[in-house]
């Protein structure tokens, strides 16, 4: 099994340190690289092509938030978890706007971490418990009688069958839940999937459920 080539970005020597002995216990991961500046990260990135970088957001230089949005459109297989101590509304939507798959924060625990890693190499987006309870916080907010009295048809660039899927990607489900509900090969989601963020232009799956939650997909019927 090829091990997940992970990349540490952070500016503290005993923060990567730390990281780097958590990892190193990890049968599946190989740190192949730090970085201490988002300067560093942006070339460490070209010189290495790493599975998956933990960035850290503040960074001497360019930020994580740049250095993220720089290595992404060079390299856009490139899986980014942002790691910090930051948990504010602009610094998640900053991190996802930019591309991030992954946000956790610095206090989360060896099993998170390594969840994260896994499910970004895999090509998911996660986001750890604290991050998802703000971003539910953030959409139950924007539920305001405007907001609520908005156009039914959402996204007319999309076909009634990519609006079903979004809606269900917006609800959390996965690829296979998504085909186990719809009754459809795994294969003609995925490719449903690929025209939604081509005409959505959006970068991932963590980019896609942002627009759909602010135009009102993905709410459970009341």
């Amino acid at each position: 099994m090829d091990k997940i080539r992970t990349l540490i970005a952070d500016d503290h020597t005993l923060f990567r340190e730390g990281l780097r002995a958590l990892l190193s216990a990890a049968p599946d991961v190989d740190v192949v690289g730090e970085a201490a500046t988002g300067d560093e990260a942006i070339a460490q990135a070209a010189a290495l092509l790493p599975d998956v970088i933990l960035m850290d957001v503040q960074m001497p230089g360019v930020n994580g938030i740049e250095a993220t949005r720089r290595i992404l459109h060079a390299s856009p297989h490139i899986g980014v978890i942002v790691v910090t101590m930051l948990e504010d509304d602009d610094s998640v939507f900053a991190a996802m706007r930019a591309g991030a798959r992954g946000y956790i924060l610095k206090g989360a625990d060896k099993v998170e971490v390594l969840k994260t890693i896994r499910s970004v190499a895999s090509g998911e987006a996660i986001f750890g418990p604290a991050i998802a309870r703000r971003l539910t916080h953030f959409f139950t907010a924007l539920e305001t009688p405007q907001r609520l009295a908005a156009p039914p048809l959402s996204f007319p660039e999309l076909t009634d069958r990519e609006r079903e899927i979004l809606d269900l990607i917006a609800k959390g489900l996965n690829n296979a839940a998504i085909a186990e509900r719809l009754v459809l090969s795994p294969k003609t989601v995925s490719n449903h999937i690929s025209n939604i963020f081509s005409k959505l232009q959006v970068a991932d799956r963590a980019q896609a459920i942002i627009r759909a939650r602010e135009a009102g997909l993905g709410k459970e019927p009341r």
